[in-house]
């Protein structure tokens, strides 16, 4: 089933929305004129009952009360339409109008009330009123049919107006939200000529409407996400292939060697020995490249035990210490901190930072490794040296080996750095790299407090 498109969505609702208010619009016009003629009516017939009860009230004697049916048809002189009728004390007819008697007139007193009678409308009320001591009951009628006519033509029209004032609001509504919605039209055909190797266009935002600016800025923004991440994985695939063909490459040939022609077990067992060697670099490099995936994954959670690190950092300056000793460098700790963590994640991280400070390190120089605890942890690696600015945001990103100054080794195909950030940020923390006045810092900085003891 095919749904509506939005221009359509949106269409309908502006229709029927506007379609609610020119119909509460038209029912409030129509009441207010009812009410109108309503008021008119009932002030011509209070008038008339007004004068009918000041006549008959100075009427006094049966002279007197016989002219006033003369002074009635006097002051009913130009009101075409109007009847009134008296009705003695037992119902009879004491006086009528010219107009006669509209059938359907109350006999009895009465609020205004309307009727139609012969193919007229009438409205009228009937009040009682007095000429001295004897009684009667005055009855009025107006005929308002050219009312009741010009009202049903006035309802007609409103109706037909209303209709065709709706219909023009629709279009109208569709064509503004076809206008309006353009902008979205050109998202989507810049998304169809979106590939692998065209992430770079984006959407100018100045033209367009604050609504959909903000969803243009947030596309944008999603294309510069995927194409920094297209790039990452672009220089990731060829560093990854570059650090697999070393060691294969290697083994292929010590493999090849051996066998150009038949060797001694000892020649044998010291090209195993040497594959072996290249295997285990294989075997870390995956080891590592797994861990870094899990971390990204949200795969690895770690432990939640009160981790002291200066402890464990005395424990690996002292592992660390024959390798600075051979270049006479000098591994300083100063302060303390416990935090909440996985100890086991946390030695890592900190003997990867450790062993970087102390292989970039000029000999005879010192790496220092500072504590601080406050409302959140802080723990800084510093060495001497220098690395440019632009390279600084990248030292964490896997396989990098841009800086010179970094050597190969053990631990130097650029995946170090990498799993230091995956298990900070694993611990809810953060990591980051400083250079300047001839010291590289960096610095880690984790959630405070000092962790319960959980399984």
């Amino acid at each position: 089933m095919t749904s509506a498109s939005l221009t359509t969505r949106v269409s309908l609702l502006f229709a029927v929305s506007a379609a609610v208010v020119l119909l509460a619009l038209g029912w409030v016009v129509a009441r207010a004129v009812d009410a109108h003629f309503l008021e008119m009516d009932r002030h011509e017939l209070d008038g008339k009952l007004a004068l009918v009860r000041n006549l008959l009230a100075r009427a006094e004697g049966p002279d007197a009360l016989a002219a006033v049916r003369g002074q009635i048809d006097d002051a009913l002189v130009g009101h075409h339409g109007l009847a009134v009728v008296l009705l003695d004390s037992v119902g009879r007819t004491w006086y009528a109008s010219g107009h006669g008697v509209p059938q359907g007139l109350p006999q009895q007193p009465a609020p205004l009330v309307t009727w139609t009678a012969q193919g007229r409308t009438w409205r009228g009320l009937a009040a009682p009123v007095a000429a001295g001591a004897a009684p009667f009951t005055a009855a009025l009628a107006l005929d308002i049919t050219h009312h009741q006519h010009f009202l049903d033509r006035f309802h007609v029209v409103l109706g037909v107006v209303t209709v065709l004032a709706m219909l023009a609001m629709a279009a109208l509504g569709w064509l503004a939200t076809r206008a309006g919605l353009r902008p979205l039209g050109r998202m989507a055909q810049l998304a169809t000529r979106l590939s692998a190797a065209q992430l770079s266009e984006r959407i100018p935002e100045d033209p367009l409407p604050a609504e959909i600016r903000t969803l243009a800025t947030a596309f944008n923004a999603m294309l510069g996400r995927l194409e920094e991440a297209f790039r990452r994985l672009s220089e990731f695939s060829s560093d990854l292939a570059h650090e697999l063909r070393t060691p294969v490459s290697n083994l292929m040939t010590q493999t090849q060697v051996a066998l150009v022609r038949e060797r001694s077990a000892a020649e044998y067992r010291d090209v195993l020995q040497s594959a072996m060697e290249e295997y285990e670099r294989l075997a870390r490099m995956i080891e590592d490249m797994l861990f870094i995936a899990k971390a990204d994954n949200r795969q690895v959670v770690p432990r939640r035990d009160a981790v002291d690190l200066a402890k464990e950092v005395r424990e690996l300056i002292e592992f660390h210490g024959l390798v600075a000793e051979e270049r006479g460098i000098s591994l300083r700790l100063e302060g303390a901190a416990t935090v909440g963590g996985d100890r086991l994640m946390l030695r890592r991280a900190l003997s990867n930072l450790l062993s970087n400070a102390i292989r970039h390190c000029p000999d005879s120089g010192a790496v220092w490794v500072r504590l601080r605890q406050d409302e959140e942890v802080e723990l800084v690696v510093e060495n001497p040296g220098d690395i440019a600015a632009d390279k600084l945001p990248r030292l964490f990103d896997r396989f990098y080996t841009g800086d010179p100054a970094r050597r190969s080794g053990a631990e130097g195909v650029g995946l170090g750095l990498a799993i230091v950030r995956s298990i900070v940020e694993a611990h809810g923390g953060h990591v980051s790299a400083t250079a300047g006045e001839g010291v590289v810092r960096f610095v880690v900085r984790l959630p405070g407090g000092r962790g319960s003891r959980e399984a």
